[in-house]
């Protein structure tokens, strides 16, 4: 019965504890928007990565996000650790790290290699995630802008025979194969 008591008073403890972690997270996180400006992009970038490195399920990939749309960071070794830390370290859910490994391949698509944009997205084209389709014309556009059209016709038809390819993106897949590739 006494072990049985402690075993509750930890549980309930722990539980408490990272209420109140959370809601620390939360708060500085709310204050950190709140209070961003030009003038302070430092302060915000230092608490943006605090959370960040907090691992938090919500804001770690928020603060993630609101770096990214403000342009806070240049160094692209540090934004892939910003990212390998929300990818791999933060416990996420399974489409939403698919989400975030989408968005990194964006982020980078433009300054990267074939093989790089590959190993980025191979998670995502090698799954039944919702976001393949997304991640196959992203590949697809890729090689369309290096002229090399034989692959993205070739990653625009995988789109088209994906059976759980996004509409909106095979339909625009069809559209580019009947316009760009046409004979």
């Amino acid at each position: 019965v006494l072990f049985l008591i402690v075993l509750i008073v930890i549980l309930f403890g722990f539980d408490e504890y990272n209420q109140k972690k959370k809601i620390k997270i939360s708060n500085l996180y709310n204050s950190t928007l709140i209070n961003y400006s030009e003038n302070n992009k430092d302060l915000t970038l230092k608490n943006l990565v605090k959370i960040i490195n907090e691992k938090d399920t919500t804001y770690s990939p928020l603060s993630l996000y609101f770096i990214i749309d403000n342009n806070l960071v240049k160094d692209e070794l540090v934004m892939n650790e910003l990212f390998s830390t929300v990818i791999e370290k933060t416990s996420l859910d399974k489409e939403i790290k698919n989400l975030i490994i989408y968005k990194k391949a964006l982020f980078f698509a433009d300054n990267i290699d074939e093989n790089s944009l590959l190993e980025i997205l191979n998670p995502l084209i090698n799954s039944k995630s919702i976001w393949k389709s997304h991640a196959l014309y992203l590949v697809a556009e890729y090689f369309y802008s290096k002229n090399e059209k034989q692959k993205s016709k070739d990653f625009f038809n995988e789109i088209i025979l994906l059976e759980n390819s996004n509409q909106d993106i095979r339909i625009e897949a069809q559209k580019r194969i009947n316009r760009d590739f046409s004979d």
